[in-house]
């Protein structure tokens, strides 16, 4: 008998492997400094480490209840409390997921049909796409405003439609780390309230903000509470991406929608995690302090490129660092990556990998959430262009 593998139409035709992990093999084989993948190169606290393990020996190793540990989830309602004042339920809003990219995906599962349209505004995480095709939507690209990266309001009213379901937002955003101000949640607030337009928030930096600014959750907005998903990730929070444990927080009836799609995606995540995670949030201090640990990151590595021919873009939250390319190269800005990789010893990523059309403005990406040591080491290869 022949053996004969069926053909496949695609889901996803215009996939392909993803930039990052191009780039992340790249930096292996050359044994360049990784700055490309955003994951940190160094350990957690050890006592998250502790209560993990405190969590196993206690026995927690079989499935938790479908929304999550509820402990962890009263944890998670204490913290959005505290920093954006408002209550959700932790029995019927908040749902403990398997990372932040899962969460995104089973939101928008749960509220897309087919047909509908879903604006993203363009560079964006190159999930979000992919996850609207795959419920049968369209995603319609804006263009944050090249160079400063702030929402164009006007570009995103223009581009609402009867057919728009939701729209995703992601301040401090990836790749360009900017943050959205006050007004500019204020204005979305005011656009969005006469519309039945869902949001999905992407939070998953929300605690890498700098320079004593502080994150405009849409929790903080009562209008845009009430049609909101928000995502956060443990992972991006607690140096932890390897986890994959995140969080989503929804008005109950949204909430119920999510929920059952979750329950037929992960059903549940990671028991021993959960249990750890909820009592390490007992202390508030780690999350706390990210903003002065990471932006004492950022400033090492700025100053440290401080002069070079890379323009250094403004960073005002996230790990990322964006540079002008146009002094060092006439290359295009995937092409200059792959030769920054290879005859310079440093792994970047491309912004037009996160365009639709590939929209090339001579920038790249670089993350600054390594050791010192590695920063430095970076910098001193960098400062060679």
């Amino acid at each position: 008998m022949t053996e004969r593998t069926p053909v496949l139409a695609s889901r996803l035709p215009q996939v392909g492997t993803t930039i990052f992990s191009v780039m992340s093999a790249l930096a292996a084989e050359h044994g360049a400094v990784n700055l490309g993948q955003g994951f940190p190169d160094f350990d957690c606290d050890p006592a998250l480490i502790d209560a993990v393990h405190q969590a196993l020996r206690a026995g927690h190793n079989q499935y938790p209840p479908m929304p999550g540990v509820p402990a962890l989830r009263q944890a998670v309602a204490t913290k959005l409390v505290a920093t954006s004042a408002h209550q959700y339920c932790p029995d019927a809003e908040i749902t403990i997921t398997a990372g932040a990219t899962q969460a995104i995906l089973t939101a928008i599962l749960a509220i897309v049909h087919p047909g509908d349209e879903v604006i993203v505004l363009d560079p964006c995480y190159d999930s979000y796409v992919p996850n609207i095709e795959l419920a049968g939507g369209k995603a319609v690209r804006v263009p944050l405003t090249p160079g400063t990266f702030r929402p164009d309001f006007g570009k995103i009213s223009a581009a609402l439609t009867p057919r728009t379901r939701a729209l995703i937002i992601n301040s401090p955003h990836n790749p360009s780390a900017t943050v959205w101000s006050a007004q500019d949640m204020q204005t979305l607030q005011e656009l969005l309230a006469p519309t039945d337009v869902l949001l999905i928030s992407d939070e998953v930096y929300e605690h890498m903000v700098f320079d004593g600014a502080a994150h405009q959750s849409a929790a903080r907005f009562p209008g845009l509470a009430a049609r909101a998903f928000i995502v956060s990730s443990f992972g991006k929070t607690f140096h932890v991406t390897g986890w994959k444990v995140g969080t989503v927080a929804a008005p109950a009836p949204l909430m119920a929608e999510f929920r059952k799609v979750h329950q037929f995606n992960v059903f549940t995540v990671n028991t021993p995690m959960q249990h750890g995670i909820a009592a390490y949030l007992r202390d508030p201090a780690p999350w706390q302090q990210l903003p002065a640990f990471y932006q004492a990151k950022r400033d090492l590595f700025r100053q440290g490129l401080e002069g070079s021919r890379l323009r250094l873009l403004p960073s005002t939250g996230s790990y990322f660092q964006c540079v002008d390319i146009s002094a060092v190269s006439d290359l295009s800005e995937a092409d200059f990556c792959q030769w920054l990789t290879r005859e310079i010893g440093v792994a970047a990523i491309p912004l037009s990998a996160f365009y639709g059309d590939g929209f090339d403005q001579r920038v790249v990406r670089f993350c600054f959430a390594k050791k010192d040591e590695t920063l430095r080491e970076a910098i001193a290869r960098l400062r060679k262009l």
